[in-house]
């Protein structure tokens, strides 16, 4: 098992070997708003005009992410389809949302091309010589929003923009998403040293620990198994993201034994329970939350809390998203798999592809 050496946290040379990940954090906000200019003059001719489709299917990647902003609000039926293909019922009357980066998405490049198979209004979200974009070519109703990255967020906040100005989604402010991740770039920065960094301290939490991540709303829910995405890459241990049902039992560890050799433990590591709090002020949530929380106490087991409560819906989704990226790339860093002479890790820091179990 990897040792955690907490002074990398704050070593130049550390950081240093490691500024082509950390940057590439950094510069989510303003890879968001690249997607916005360049999507401009598409969103700036969007408008409902009286439209409304029958339902929406979103296909691709980061469907889901679509579908638990726009589920609750949307005046349609919205179904999320995982694999290749569109739903048989679909057709002429219903609106088909792929969202196709760059790279090879063979379930995206199956639904776009059946979308203009059977007549399907179309909005994908990709570069122009994108596998995604060719399978759509020539279709008369594809709306196309020009990707300039293979970010995802930043694909999926062009297309809720556009879907708020169809009158299908809510507000999203995008400008606000941007805003709000440049914030968590400025208080993760690398500049920041332990005591005054809340990713660092994150990652020293998740040091000896296999986490547990919890987000009681849709949305936190969504990026609670984002960053259980990017600490497995980081770390290359076991990491759980599940709702409360399924994280409970695991919560039931034997007490600590005060005089244990902490050196003598092997692979040994109990459980730290995260809880992704993005401010929704339901009864509900609140309870399994307290309940979470409660019997992690009477086991033993850390418990950190990620806070943000401000802004949209999808500004508080990115910028909790993005805290947990920063923790996972620090945690990286701590073991030694990033920023070594041997540094097999990605090019991208916790930012793994598309579950293919969603």
């Amino acid at each position: 098992m990897s040792v955690f050496d907490d002074s990398r946290l704050d070593d130049p040379a550390a950081l240093q070997a490691t500024d082509h990940l950390l940057r590439r954090l950094a510069m989510a906000g303003a890879r968001v708003r690249a997607e916005l200019e360049a999507a401009d003059d598409v969103l700036s001719s969007l408008t409902s005009d009286g439209f409304r489709p029958r339902a929406i299917v979103a296909a691709g990647r980061d469907a889901r992410l679509v579908r638990a902003v726009l589920e609750p609000v949307c005046p349609v039926p919205f179904v999320a389809w995982p694999g290749p293909g569109l739903p048989g019922w679909a057709g002429p009357l219903d609106l088909v949302i792929v969202l196709g980066g760059q790279s090879e998405d063979n379930d995206a490049v199956s639904a776009a091309a059946e979308a203009a198979r059977r007549g399907c209004g179309l909005i994908i979200a990709s570069p122009e010589d994108s596998p995604v974009a060719i399978a759509s070519a020539g279709l008369r109703h594809a709306i196309r929003l020009p990707s300039q990255s293979d970010d995802q967020l930043a694909a999926a906040v062009a297309v809720l923009q556009g879907l708020h100005q169809m009158d299908l989604g809510p507000e999203v402010d995008a400008k606000s998403v941007a805003a709000m991740l440049d914030d968590v770039a400025i208080e993760c920065s690398p500049n920041n040293d332990v005591a005054s960094n809340p990713a660092k301290e994150l990652a020293l939490v998740l040091a000896d620990a296999l986490p547990l991540v919890w987000g009681g709303s849709v949305l936190a829910a969504r990026a609670a198994r984002r960053v259980v995405e990017a600490l497995r890459l980081a770390s290359g241990r076991p990491a759980l993201a599940a709702d409360a049902g399924h994280l409970l039992p695991v919560l039931n560890q034997p007490p600590r034994d005060l005089f244990a050799d902490p050196f003598d433990q092997g692979d040994e590591l109990r459980p730290a329970l995260i809880i992704l709090d993005d401010g929704l002020a339901d009864t509900a949530v609140t309870e399994t939350r307290n309940k979470l929380a409660l019997k992690a106490e009477r086991h033993e087991v850390r418990v950190h809390v990620v806070t943000q409560a401000a802004g949209t819906d999808i500004a508080r989704y990115a910028a909790l998203t993005q805290h947990g990226r920063y923790a996972a790339a620090y945690l990286g860093i701590g073991l030694g798999r990033y920023g070594t002479a041997v540094d097999d890790g990605p090019t991208e820091p916790g930012i793994p592809s598309e579950d293919p179990a969603w």
